[in-house]
């Protein structure tokens, strides 16, 4: 048997390759878009297992899968991951994931349908999450949400029928080998965003005229007497970000109501414009005799003693 390739693509986007498997007698390789090893499965046809290895170090397991009459039960050789078991159901037409062994949590099923396979989430109550459709002699394709969906992958095979994958078992075994970690997505994302970055040019709301200097000159180069604001030098770097002057200054507000400071520190100010306004009201109209502080009340001190006599 010679060796398949089968080309992941992103999408429905065919000039972004995301992974490239190359399925063997032996077993499986797992590359990335750049032809880097990823990951490698190994086939045990006399044992009916399938192992994943550390493509660095090959004796060293990462997962098991063991196949028999009942599913797949999945072993995974790190610590607080529990095994996963996959039974089938309705005479091969179900399979059942359970977390933790055959007593677990039912948390996926998949459902052999017409033109593909429907995997459900959230137990067998819950609502579709991804389908896999068989199209022809040539791809799967993965959607999201359901038949209908958005192209999560599309997988085009070369020298295999992808019906190959269409039984229970060999369905499970494609499952095992075309699985992405968190990790990869993740990778994958920041590799799109460093190239969207990369692409840009730099920022194109950047303001890029010329910049007020305090030079006689005049001209937008940046000098090392070049000040904003209030006379403060200006920042060393020219990173084409305009600062503000003294935003960062820590002003002493006082709390309180308005004049509360004052009359707390006994503002001299203050108090001197206080004297200033009695001063003024004491001060008689233009055209009006002043008389002395004593001459406005010397008659009612004399009719009160006269009172008081008699």
């Amino acid at each position: 048997m010679t060796e398949s390739v089968i080309t992941e693509y992103d999408g429905g986007n065919r000039d972004r390759v995301s992974r490239i498997y190359r399925y063997g007698p032996g077993g499986v390789r797992v590359y990335d878009g750049h032809e880097r090893l990823r990951r490698m499965y190994t086939f045990s046809p006399g044992e009916n297992t399938m192992t994943e290895n550390d493509p660095k170090a090959p004796s060293k397991i990462f997962r098991r899968f063991v196949f028999d009459n009942y599913g797949m039960l999945e072993e995974t050789f790190s610590f607080g991951n529990p095994p996963r078991t996959y039974r089938y159901e309705n005479g091969g037409q179900q399979i059942v994931m359970r977390e933790g062994g055959d007593y677990g949590a039912v948390g996926k099923t998949y459902s052999f349908e017409g033109s593909g396979v429907a995997e459900t989430a959230f137990g067998r109550d819950g609502s579709i999450e991804r389908v896999f459709v068989f199209e022809g002699g040539e791809a799967i394709t993965i959607r999201r949400g359901g038949w209908y969906g958005d192209i999560e992958r599309k997988l085009v095979f070369d020298r295999i029928d992808p019906s190959v994958f269409r039984t229970p078992d060999s369905f499970l075994q494609f499952l095992a080998f075309t699985d992405k970690s968190q990790q990869e997505v993740d990778e994958a994302i920041d590799e799109e965003v460093a190239k969207i970055r990369a692409g840009s040019g730099g920022n194109r709301y950047a303001y890029t005229g010329p910049r007020q200097t305090g030079g006689a000159s005049g001209s937008g180069s940046a000098g090392p007497d070049r000040v904003t604001g209030r006379g403060r030098p200006a920042r060393d770097d020219d990173s084409g970000i305009d600062f503000i002057a003294d935003a960062d200054t820590v002003r002493n507000t006082p709390r309180g109501p308005p004049g509360h400071a004052d009359r707390a520190s006994g503002s001299p100010s203050r108090n001197a414009g206080r004297a200033q306004r009695m001063a003024e009201a004491d001060r008689p109209p233009e055209g009006v005799p002043a008389f002395p502080f004593d001459e406005r009340f010397r008659s009612s001190r004399e009719e009160e003693r006269t009172l008081s006599r008699a």
